[in-house]
């Protein structure tokens, strides 16, 4: 039996704690293939089919006949929680129960998360840079160009020019890969107008970044081409000549429009002034103008995308921690579902519910994969429930993280701040924005 990262041998006693020393590497991510109309989905349409493909020991009828050893022909010795009852804990042993230390990053809570995870899942380090937090939130790969970019945390900024960002300043930091390992690593020099970038999405040719703005400067939605030397064009700075908050996070809907969150996190830190306006979800269409609001009622909303046939439109609150570092226990670190309604060509969010609350930390950038499964930056790192609201499994991550991006074939990248991680999924488990 292979020592992959998301499995525990049942008698391996080689450092005191139950397990060997995990063996991390990179899978090979070139090949892709179309999805198998056999694969069991997790959606709410395939809920019935409850066995994963390669789960064989309990769906065969003749399970006690010898046969040979197989990655997970002993479902006790998976690392998993939640499964039936607390009397499952008791009768396997190597079970793990939810407050026992999880040494493995790969945590099983439904077996419908062993199709996402593919054959042999890796979560390996490519970065980690102690000067500075600069691994923080957007992640936007641009496919082209082979390239992703982040944006930093705030950094001290003792120039001139930082004044009205209280002497900080956000860093876009751009990758561009040549191999999973192979890659060299830029600074991006923020371009005119683009004051504090945080969030970031895919849009035409290049990319949009919410400018969280200054004392003096607007905020708003920028667009910056991914080519040198990225220029960059306001798309939005007002609603209706009232100043936004600090824009947090951003999706591009299929029809063109742009739908951002707009939180008081910069008022919070000290870089923009009083809000002049509610914590608000808003609608942009580029192609006309128009600008409304299609959600409110938020603590502090915060990460945003859409269902792959974007029927619903999740959105965060992360009013648990406030922008001065408060935490406050009792506020949401809750992720809500709208339903995506069209009345008179215009598209309109009901039908509010929760959809999860986040047991570590908040819930903070958020993504589904082709299949309708929902992805979010947690405390304990990536946070993976079905369409339905289960909680499958997660991927442990040291000190959590903020925000993450899918790229191609199973792969992600995961922001820690200080450390830049990579997830290497089945090959089939894409992101539902790009699909690649």
């Amino acid at each position: 039996m292979s020592d992959h990262l998301w499995h525990r041998h049942r008698n391996v006693e080689a450092d005191g704690t139950g397990h060997g020393n995990p063996k991390v590497s990179f899978s090979d991510s070139s090949k892709s293939s179309k999805r198998d109309s056999s694969r069991p989905s997790t959606s709410r349409n395939d809920s019935r089919s409850s066995s994963p493909r390669l789960l064989s020991p309990r769906a065969d009828k003749d399970r006690d006949r010898p046969r040979p050893q197989q990655p997970w022909s002993d479902n006790r010795a998976w690392q998993r929680v939640n499964r039936q009852s607390e009397a499952l804990w008791q009768e396997a042993p190597s079970l793990l129960s939810p407050t026992a230390p999880q040494p493995r990053p790969f945590l099983i809570y439904h077996d419908s998360f062993l199709n996402l995870l593919g054959s042999s899942p890796t979560l390996s380090l490519l970065i980690s840079d102690p000067r500075a937090p600069y691994f923080h939130e957007a992640g936007v790969f641009h496919p082209a160009t082979n390239t992703l970019f982040i944006t930093s945390n705030q950094i001290p900024d003792a120039s001139p020019d930082a004044v009205t960002t209280q002497n900080k300043t956000i860093v876009i930091t751009k990758i561009e890969f040549f191999s999973p390992t192979d890659f060299t690593r830029d600074k991006v020099r923020c371009p005119e107008r683009n004051y504090m970038a945080n969030g970031g999405t895919n849009f035409r040719d290049g990319l949009i970044l919410c400018a969280q703005g200054s004392l003096r400067e607007p905020s708003g939605l920028i667009y910056m081409e991914a080519k040198r030397p990225h220029k960059a064009t306001t798309l939005l700075n007002n609603y209706h000549g009232r100043p936004f908050n600090s824009p947090n996070d951003v999706v591009v809907h299929s029809d063109g429009s742009i739908w951002f969150t707009d939180p008081i996190y910069g008022y919070e830190q000290g870089f923009r002034p009083k809000p002049q306006l509610p914590q608000h979800v808003y609608r942009f269409d580029p192609s006309t103008g128009d600008i409304r609001v299609v959600a409110d009622g938020f603590g502090r909303p915060n990460g945003i995308c859409f269902a792959p046939n974007e029927e619903t439109c999740y959105i965060t609150d992360t009013d648990f921690i406030h922008g001065d570092g408060m935490k406050v226990h009792s506020r949401p670190a809750t992720i809500y579902a709208y339903s995506v309604y069209w009345t008179n060509d215009q598209p309109y969010l009901t039908n509010r519910r929760v959809f999860a609350y986040a047991d570590t930390g908040v819930p903070d950038g958020i993504k589904c994969d082709v299949y309708g499964n929902v992805y979010a930056a947690c405390g304990d790192g990536i946070n993976v429930w079905n369409s339905g609201g289960m909680l499958v499994g997660k991927v442990l991550i040291e000190g959590g993280c903020a925000n993450f991006c899918f790229g191609r074939n199973g792969e992600m990248w995961c922001f820690g701040e200080h450390k830049l991680w990579r997830v290497k999924l089945g090959d089939e488990t894409k992101g539902a924005l790009l699909g690649v």
